[in-house]
């Protein structure tokens, strides 16, 4: 097997860690198309979102302190097979009650890559270097939001929106087999009491007790419920109001995530040099400026393809910057439980994410108004946290 710190390494945590942004950016054209299949309503085929995102938030819990216990290899290869059965089941089933069902135990396999491959980064490479990994992950790993929309409305077009979910099976058969062939165990220090009840209640309530941990935990949850904001309304906006097509929908939306891309390479870059704590001010502060660009506009009427895309942008320019100090900031101080203290990051950040859409999916307007006030009012939210929680008082 090829070393732990390989560049080949390196590319199939990439992979995994997508497994999330690629299950929901995909068939995000096709979300409309599935009101009419179905013949239901908007609110409900948003739930085939936010229920993905709940079943990923639960099992956040699971996947870390197992991958503390059992180690890294064996729990990712347990979490690829749940989530390749259940994107076939997806893209078989004849109604939204089951594609719904099927889209939560896709997320029960799809939360392995993200958990178990931030802890592979912390084994492999420590505290210091963690911060620059996963800014240049996060870069990379854009290529499937900006690249899903494109492709997705590319195959809803021509094959229909099963065709979605029969590429993300053949994706995760692909990963499922690199992972075994390529993927060696990293967790040098198992810890063999890692299931037991009351350790985990003691580890998780010393993580709730550190004052800086929460305040990276939030910081992370919302500016990547900012991210879900745009995911979970941009469609119903840009082609239910905008009249774009699919594809064009995914052009748009590939422009949207270059300012993650920008913000994930401008903190690979200058994260080590800076510091953590000084990248996030500047991208909670950049998001805040996005975030009320939009609510201004969409305050005053404006509904226009460049007053949903630049506020946009910019958020996501600051999030880019934002997300990767924050989680190795949350992290990186826990080499003995970094399984555990990545679980209980993302299962906060998954689920203050899916009640983000469950309120827009129920607050759909003929305007981006719902959508831009959440990205506002997370942008808020992760600002203030990193300042009240993280940054040492004087």
């Amino acid at each position: 097997m090829p070393r732990p710190d390989s560049l080949t390494v390196r590319v199939l945590l990439t992979a995994l860690v997508a497994f999330g942004p690629l299950s929901t950016d995909l068939y995000l054209p096709s979300l409309p198309t599935l009101v009419t299949v179905f013949d239901t309503d908007i609110a409900t085929v948003q739930l085939t979102l936010s229920v993905f995102l709940a079943g990923f938030a639960v099992s956040q819990l699971v996947y870390g302190p197992v991958s503390d216990r059992f180690g890294r290899r064996p729990a990712l290869l347990g979490g690829i097979l749940i989530y390749l059965v259940a994107s076939a089941a997806c893209a078989l089933t004849d109604d939204i009650e089951t594609l719904i069902v099927a889209r939560f135990f896709q997320a029960l396999g799809a939360c392995c890559g993200p958990v178990v491959a931030r802890a592979v980064v912390r084994d492999v490479f420590g505290r210091d270097r963690a911060a620059t990994v996963l800014a240049y992950m996060a870069m990379a790993m854009t290529l499937a939001p900006a690249a899903g929309p494109i492709l997705g409305g590319v195959l809803t077009e021509w094959f229909g929106w099963r065709s979605n979910f029969l590429l993300l099976t053949g994706f995760a058969a692909l990963i499922l087999a690199a992972t075994w062939a390529l993927m060696g165990e990293t967790n040098a220090n198992r810890d063999e009491t890692a299931l037991q009840p009351g350790r985990l209640l003691a580890n998780y309530s010393r993580l709730l007790r550190d004052r800086g941990f929460v305040g990276q935990m939030l910081t992370v949850a919302f500016a990547y419920s900012g991210i879900f904001a745009f995911i979970s309304g941009s469609s119903f906006v840009l082609i239910g109001r905008l009249h774009l097509t699919p594809a064009q929908f995914g052009a748009s939306f590939g422009v949207v995530v270059l300012g993650y891309a920008v913000g994930s390479f401008l903190a690979g870059r200058l994260s080590a040099r800076l510091g953590g704590p000084r990248m996030i001010r500047t991208g909670t502060a950049v998001s805040l400026a996005g975030g009320l660009m939009g609510v201004g506009l969409a305050l005053g009427g404006v509904l226009h393809l460049a007053a949903v895309v630049a506020p946009v942008f910019l958020f996501m320019l600051g999030a880019g910057l934002t997300l990767p100090n924050a989680m190795a900031g949350a992290v990186g101080p826990y080499p003995m439980m970094a399984g555990l203290a990545s679980s209980l990051v993302g299962f906060v950040q998954m689920t203050v994410a899916a009640l983000i859409g469950v309120v827009i999916g129920h607050t759909h307007a003929d305007s981006q108004l719902p959508m831009m006030t959440a990205i506002g009012l997370v942008a808020l939210g992760a600002a203030l946290s990193h300042r009240l929680l993280v940054t040492p008082r004087a």
